[in-house]
This record gives C-alpha cells, structure tokens and sequence, in this order.
C-alpha cells in the first residue's frame, strides 16, 4: 500500500451513499448480499445503486460473485485491514511515551511489510 492507493480507497469512500454501502457490506460479513437487499435496506435506486457499487468494485473495496442469478457483493476486508495498518504503521514512531501499539503489533506489521 502506498500513497496513491490509500488516496483512492479513501477517494471511494468519501461520498454519503458509497459509505453507507460499504459499512452495510460489512455488517453482511462473508455471506454478502445481493443487490437488491443493499437498494431495499439503504433505500437507494437501483441505477443509482449499480453505479456506486461498480466504483467501490474498481478500488477493490467490494468483491462480487455470481451467485446463480444473483450477484452477491463483499466487503474486501483484507484490504481494509492492510489501509488500517498502512495509516498506522508508524504510530508512536516519534513519542517520547508508551507507544498506543502493543510490541507484538509493531512486530508483525514489520514481519508482513518485510514479507511484501
């Protein structure tokens, strides 16, 4: 992860609807949910509804999957997960205090950053 890549997935989330998708996917964990249950639950047009999901897809912060006739979208929280330890990778690095990360933490960051 590096600038431009934080820039973009924060860029996807920075509109009111797109959020409120995106924290509904979460909720939905790994089962997903199908098109119409986000449009029906956030109350959100259908083509209002394709076009934000074909954004939050191209960042890759949503995953979609043919489920017989219905697709079915996912968060990708891998990808939140690697935005989360990117904006925190260096958290404490100039404090003088307790760092507000346990060792073990910072250890593995530093184990999957070297790894990548």
């Amino acid at each position: 992860m590096n600038d431009k890549d934080a820039v973009s997935l924060f860029d996807a989330l920075a509109q009111e609807s797109r959020l409120a998708i995106f924290r509904l996917l979460v909720r939905g964990g790994s089962s997903g949910m199908n098109a119409s249950t986000v449009a029906e639950r956030l109350s959100i047009p259908a083509p209002t509804l394709s076009f934000h999901l074909r954004t939050l897809c191209q960042c890759g912060l949503v995953d979609v999957q043919r489920k017989g006739r219905f697709m079915i979208y996912r968060a990708n929280i891998s990808l939140v997960t690697e935005l989360t330890g990117f904006l925190l990778e260096n958290c404490c690095a100039e404090s003088p205090g307790e760092p507000c990360l346990s060792p073990e933490v910072v250890q593995d960051r530093k184990e999957k950053k070297e790894t990548s």
